[in-house]
């Protein structure tokens, strides 16, 4: 095939409405094809753009000459269709993503230090998050616990109250759990995708992916209507890590993929920690390895954290409000009634999620009680008939 040529008119005309300015294309241009072409942390493909740069890498990438990217090229070309790239940019616009490279202002400059295996370009859904703001990865299992939840919650909501930007993967579990108390308490989270921005995943979560794309941002390095991939979730680990000072492993299995991101993080020299938990807790047995064979610090409070990243402890803005919501869980229950979630979030005037991480924490210290049905009671104290 003829080797391939970036053209200007055409690189303006089809980044419309995905750039803020004109500047650089086709630098852009050309980045956005190869996030189509290859695959996420694509090492070749990396080294080549290094090398050349994103417009010429094209051309050398296309051209049946050059035999030093044969195996590559075997990878890359059959994704070179143009109306699968038109695609791409008419989806983006559509979602009301944009398109980010390195050299805008708005690119993570930290993801440089994944050297071959940055991503060659970002699309974003959301607003502009100070990059120069610290930034802390909360990981873990999607099989979590309310223990987990619960410290997931406290840890997100305390590092947002401290100007800790909470970084994540949008996953059920520990993931959601630290993307809605960072909202929740103001912060700012970000959330990295295994698949294009313009699909909600997993689809229970649209709407708090909305809602951090209003708040914060939602990213990916794979193009819109990109699927996710088992691969592209094990790549995206990298990028979690990267971008953060900071990385918690809140809650994990033996082989949780919550491992990778901390395998990733200590590769790149970020500070590494993980919550233990109970002994007897397969739930925690991942936490626990990284403890013993990552050397990662033990973190048992947000003050743990900031001191992994150097940032001084800030007081808690209202140091009663736990208690007060704690107060008003309990008198939602009694004692001889057992009720749900939802009707003790009624009751008390809060959330189901809040309710369910202080009751949680309740039925671990033993002041509450749930059945086998989920419905919780609260705990008679001794002598109480």
């Amino acid at each position: 095939m003829t080797a391939f040529v970036v053209d200007p008119g055409e690189a303006r005309r089809a980044l419309a409405g995905l750039r803020g300015s004109d500047a650089g294309v086709e630098e852009a241009y050309a980045r956005a094809v190869w996030s189509v072409l290859a695959e996420p942390g694509d090492g070749s493909a990396g080294a080549l753009i290094a090398t050349h740069g994103a417009v010429d890498a094209l051309r050398v990438a296309t051209d049946t000459q050059d035999a030093q990217f044969r195996a590559a090229r075997a990878r890359w070309l059959p994704r070179l269709q143009p109306e699968a790239i038109t695609a791409v940019l008419d989806a983006a616009r559509r979602a009301g993503a944009s398109l980010v490279v390195p050299g805008d202002d708005r690119w993570p400059t930290r993801l440089d230090d994944l050297g071959d295996h940055a991503p060659a370009a970002l699309w974003r859904r959301g607003g502009d998050v100070a990059s120069d703001r610290p930034a802390v990865a909360l990981v873990g299992a999607r099989a979590s616990t309310a223990y987990g939840e619960g410290v997931a919650a406290d840890l997100a909501a305390e590092l947002s109250a401290a100007g800790v930007v909470v970084v994540s993967g949008a996953a059920y579990g520990i993931d959601g759990a630290a993307h809605r108390a960072a909202l929740s308490a103001g912060g700012k989270t970000l959330a990295f995708l295994a698949g294009g921005v313009d699909r909600a995943y997993p689809r229970g979560h649209e709407g708090l992916l909305s809602r951090i794309a209003s708040e914060g941002a939602v990213w990916s390095e794979t193009p819109c209507g990109a699927a996710p991939t088992k691969w592209r979730f094990l790549a995206r680990n990298r990028l979690i890590a990267a971008i953060a000072d900071a990385v918690v492993v809140v809650e994990a299995g033996w082989r949780s993929g919550s491992l990778n991101t901390a395998a990733h993080a200590a590769s790149l020299g970020r500070a590494l920690g993980a919550v233990p938990g109970p002994v007897t807790s397969a739930a925690s047995a991942g936490c626990h390895r990284i403890l013993r064979e990552f050397g990662g610090v033990c973190v048992t409070s947000s003050a743990d954290v900031l001191e992994m990243i150097g940032t001084h402890v800030q007081e808690p803005q209202n140091p009663t409000e736990r208690t007060d919501e704690t107060t008003r869980v309990f008198d939602a229950l009694s004692p001889r009634t057992a009720r749900s979630t939802v009707e003790i979030a009624r009751r008390s005037g809060l959330s189901v999620d809040e309710a369910g991480v202080l009751l949680g924490f309740a039925e671990l210290e033993g002041r509450v009680r749930r059945d086998d049905d989920g419905l919780w009671t609260a705990a008679r104290s001794r002598g109480e008939r």
